[in-house]
């Protein structure tokens, strides 16, 4: 298998030495991720393009190559290639018969040709001699130019021939890695995981802040999009997951500010605690997924004294977003159904929030409140590498019992359907049941209690983490399936 990566054009018209650091970053985040799928996998980069070749002995994981592709920053498309040395016109015509042949029978087609290099041929003489062979060679209904059935796309570069089998969009965007770091104020729901894969979609490395104002649900869903989000646009990079304790900070503005300056102040607080995090981690921004006019404390006038707190720059990709847009993008990359799943605890809820704050009423307010509480919060906060964050069951959680052969049990599929779509799973002799991980905790209350089960996901952390939570929850009837991964 071969397949060629183009870069995102915003890369192309840097300067040289910026272009030159830019792409071989790109290089080395798919190096690590190919890596993880299989060491045989090869990266290649040169001035134009990276070229991914992967041995026939693994051609099982195509569809896995490709899933990497169209999520990691930087790549504006790219194509699955058969490349051959280049010949001469008829040369180019037989290499590429067997491959678009089949596939122009009933249909209208046309060809098209890039070209880089010096040749003795334009590229209007391939695709003439190219398509004039295609169209009396096969069954093709014949050629129209113009909004064809099928595009036959070729490319020339110096002295090789690209004989294009499928062309994929990437994400764009920038490397991860390419720019600097940021802290981003996470909270499951729909606003902050789309600001945060924003940020990570420009080539950001986004460390993930999440403030517990009470529930342990919430946090583990938190936890599970943080790490999905990471998975998918970011596993080149680790990063870390920081949760900070603030229900005693909210129990301390329900007790000692006035209601309508409840919700500007908890994100004061929450802008405080954010600023001391990133300064530990010298991380020069934080990011959060407010827009305007969306809640009562994201009004201009309030954001600007909820700003006033910090001289930490405070990033909003989403300000100008419809919240129909946001759901939108949030679809588009897996976590609407996180969002809308989120057992999301409300701790602070105003009768009537003011939208117009006033610096010198919100500084009156906070003369009351104990700041050695939020101190004692951001003294507690628990930071983990993002890797490892799911792992994090609780003392008091039962053993999970972990099978590498499921025998009778029937094994249940928890990933995310993307996951299961590109990679089903299929076990011979064993039945094997679908249940995306956000829905595990309803749907499981409605399986045959006198059946055991087992969880499966790729890593086995997400597999882990919610059989603990239903062993947790009573069941004993479901443990963990990993399979032992074959050697080659």
């Amino acid at each position: 298998m071969h397949f060629v990566v183009k870069f995102f054009p915003e890369i192309t018209i840097k300067s040289n030495p910026v272009r030159k650091r830019m792409s071989r970053q790109l290089a080395d985040n798919l190096r690590k991720l190919m890596r993880q799928l299989d060491d045989r996998i090869k990266v290649q980069k040169d001035w134009e393009k990276i070229d991914v070749i992967a041995p026939d002995a693994v051609s099982h994981l195509s569809e896995r190559i490709e899933e990497v592709l169209a999520h990691t920053p930087g790549i504006a498309n790219f194509a699955r290639v058969q490349q051959f040395p280049l010949g001469d016109l008829d040369d180019i015509y037989q290499k590429t018969l067997p491959i678009w042949g089949p596939q122009l029978a009933g249909k209208t087609f046309c060809v098209r040709v890039k070209r880089t290099g010096k040749h003795d041929f334009q590229s209007l003489d391939v695709e003439q001699y190219v398509g004039g062979g295609l169209n009396k060679n096969t069954d093709a209904l014949g050629v129209k130019l113009k909004n064809p059935d099928v595009t036959v796309k070729l490319e020339v570069r110096h002295d090789k021939l690209n004989v294009i089998e499928e062309l994929h969009q990437g994400l764009g965007g920038f490397p991860l890695g390419t720019q600097d770091p940021v802290l981003s104020l996470v909270s499951g729901g729909f606003d902050s995981t789309v600001a945060s894969y924003l940020t990570m979609k420009r080539g950001i490395r986004t460390h993930f802040l999440f403030f517990n104002l009470g529930g342990r649900q919430h946090e583990l869903g938190v936890k599970e999009v943080a790490f999905y989000l990471w998975e998918k646009y970011g596993a080149s990079h680790r990063v870390k997951f920081i949760t900070v304790p603030f229900d005693e900070v909210v129990a301390e503005i329900l007790e000692q500010v006035d209601d309508s300056y409840m919700g500007v102040t908890l994100k004061r607080m929450m802008l405080r605690a954010a600023s001391a995090v990133a300064k530990e981690l010298e991380v020069d921004a934080v990011v959060t997924g407010e827009a305007i006019a969306q809640v009562s404390s994201q009004t201009l006038k309030n954001l600007s004294v909820i700003d006033s707190v910090t001289d930490t720059l405070v990033l909003r990709p989403l300000i100008t977003s419809d919240k129909t847009d946001i759901i939108r993008t949030a679809r588009a990359i897996g976590t609407e159904e996180f969002a809308a799943n989120m057992p999301e605890y409300c701790g602070v809820i105003s009768v009537k929030p003011t939208t117009r704050a006033k610096m010198e009423k919100v500084e009156h307010e906070e003369t009351r409140f104990d700041f050695t509480v939020l101190d004692r919060a951001i003294g507690d906060r628990v930071m983990q590498n993002i890797d490892e964050v799911m792992t994090d069951l609780g003392e008091d959680v039962p053993p999970v019992d972990i099978v590498t052969e499921p025998g009778s049990a029937t094994v249940i599929d928890i990933r995310h359907p993307t996951e299961e779509e590109v990679n089903p799973l299929e076990l011979d002799g064993t039945e094997v049941e679908t249940i995306p991980f956000f829905r595990l905790s309803t749907a499981f209350q409605k399986l045959d209690k006198d059946k055991h089960y087992l969880l499966y996901c790729d890593r086995g952390v997400m597999s882990q983490l919610h059989a603990s939570h239903l062993l947790d929850e009573g069941y004993r009837n479901v443990g963990v399936f990993r399979p032992v991964k074959p050697k080659h």
